[in-house]
């Protein structure tokens, strides 16, 4: 079931097109990445799809319905890239009032703030302010208000930054327990190994349009070069064939490159028969850094030959 739906989203400044006709579904539940360089687009996405902006052209629905920023915001929890909390407020009566302003009662925000605090060892921080924790507290800090209302969205733009491994791999097992207690979660961030490890469905943006729509699995599928890594005791050179391409020889390991023509039995088949023990041989699929890149070029130069035409 789609809990969030764009329908032809469209957002000018002036002559510029921010966001130009884009379209795409996120599943309950699921953990949906957001991808795109500087400037793609996903900032006004996002204000759209929390409310802050309101499309030029098409709608939002949300969890089945026409989505109404009125009501349907205090279901959000947003965690913006840059900090939006009050420097000079305590941590605890911070997180309360913002608590309250999502629709918790006094009562209700405190039990789920005492819960989060304690969660994330935060006791000790109530009378801190803002101004002084670190950069990875104050992460901390972040995450807990965005989600301590329960909201049935959660959009994180760069959860991780400035966290040490320990709290980020806390945070990240908390995005699986949101996920799988039922939040739909939009995770944006620039660090594809974090994409690749976390989300189940991405959407890469450039220069205001939707170029890559997908399941992770199928996106890495769809870019695959035919390459596979050959591991074995000892390799000769001089067994190199035109059955293949040697991306990387080492005299223990290939990386080859095959041809539409040959198939892997054949490869494989080709070095038994040359009395080579095999001890591994797996296909290599593409990182969604690599695929981020390679699209990102590609879509940014035909542009510019477009531009000239």
């Amino acid at each position: 079931m789609d809990f969030l739906s764009l329908h032809h989203l469209k957002k000018y400044f002036a002559d510029q097109k921010a966001v130009d006709d884009i379209s795409f579904n996120i599943s309950s539940g699921s953990i949906f990445g957001l991808l795109g360089p500087n400037g793609a687009g996903k900032t006004t996405l996002i204000r759209m799809i929390t409310g802050i902006f309101y499309p030029d052209h098409g709608h939002i629905d949300f969890n089945g319905q026409r989505f109404n920023p009125m009501v349907d915001s205090t279901k959000i929890g947003y965690m913006p890239e840059e900090r939006g909390l009050y420097k000079k407020m305590k941590i605890g009566e911070q997180a309360l009032y913002l608590a309250q302003l999502k629709g918790m009662s006094k009562s209700d925000a405190m039990e789920s703030v005492k819960k989060w605090f304690v969660k994330f060892e935060m006791e000790s921080w109530w009378n801190k302010k803002v101004e002084d924790l670190s950069k990875g507290m104050s992460q901390k800090l972040q995450f807990v208000i965005t989600v301590l209302h329960n909201p049935q969205l959660i959009i994180l733009d760069e959860p991780f930054s400035g966290l040490d491994p320990v709290n980020a791999n806390l945070i990240k097992e908390e995005i699986f327990t949101l996920a799988k207690n039922g939040a739909t979660i939009i995770f944006s961030t620039h660090r594809m190994e974090q994409v690749e490890e976390i989300c189940d469905h991405i959407v890469l943006v450039n220069k205001g349009n939707k170029i890559l729509d997908g399941t992770v699995h199928q996106v890495k599928q769809d870019y695959k070069e035919n390459i596979y890594k050959l591991g074995a005791n000892v390799i000769a050179e001089q067994l190199m064939t035109g059955l293949f391409e040697v991306v990387k020889y080492e005299p223990n390991q290939l990386l080859l490159k095959l041809p539409e023509y040959t198939t892997t039995n054949e490869v494989l088949n080709y070095f038994i028969n040359h009395q080579v023990k095999i001890n591994s041989f797996n296909e290599v699929l593409p990182s969604l850094n690599d695929i981020f890149i390679k699209i990102v070029e590609d879509t940014t130069a035909t542009r510019k030959f477009e531009s000239i035409q």
